[in-house]
């Protein structure tokens, strides 16, 4: 089983940027996709970014040109690199992970909290 330990959120002013860190429990992540999602309250949730095995990375619409996708498969750690923020930012942010041949992600980290105020 993979654990993933998500920190860094907090609050931050609109224009402001985070670093979202997400740590397995010793467990590689070199051969899987890593992802991160978030969830506002009130709304489901959203696809933010994703972080591919072989090093490529796709994003939202809503965060693209903002966010970066980053991994280090050595420390075993995906970071999500948040600039610009926006209030509509606000929410829940949740790690995930999969396997390449699959297509729902099985492990999620607890999820943390990132709020941006105006």
């Amino acid at each position: 089983q993979v654990k993933l330990i998500e920190s860094g959120g907090g609050l931050v002013q609109a224009g402001g940027s985070l670093r979202l860190s997400c740590t397995t429990n010793g467990r590689t992540i070199s051969t899987y996709v890593m992802a991160w999602f978030r969830q506002a309250p009130g709304k489901g949730r959203e696809f933010v970014a994703t972080s591919w095995n072989g090093g490529s990375t796709d994003y939202g619409s809503s965060v693209k040109g903002r966010f970066t996708i980053s991994r280090d498969n050595a420390k075993n750690t995906v970071y999500l690199q948040m600039n610009s923020l926006k209030p509509e930012d606000t929410a829940v942010y949740y790690c995930a992970v999969r396997r390449v041949a699959a297509s729902d992600y099985l492990y999620w980290g607890q999820g943390t909290q990132v709020t941006v105020s105006s």
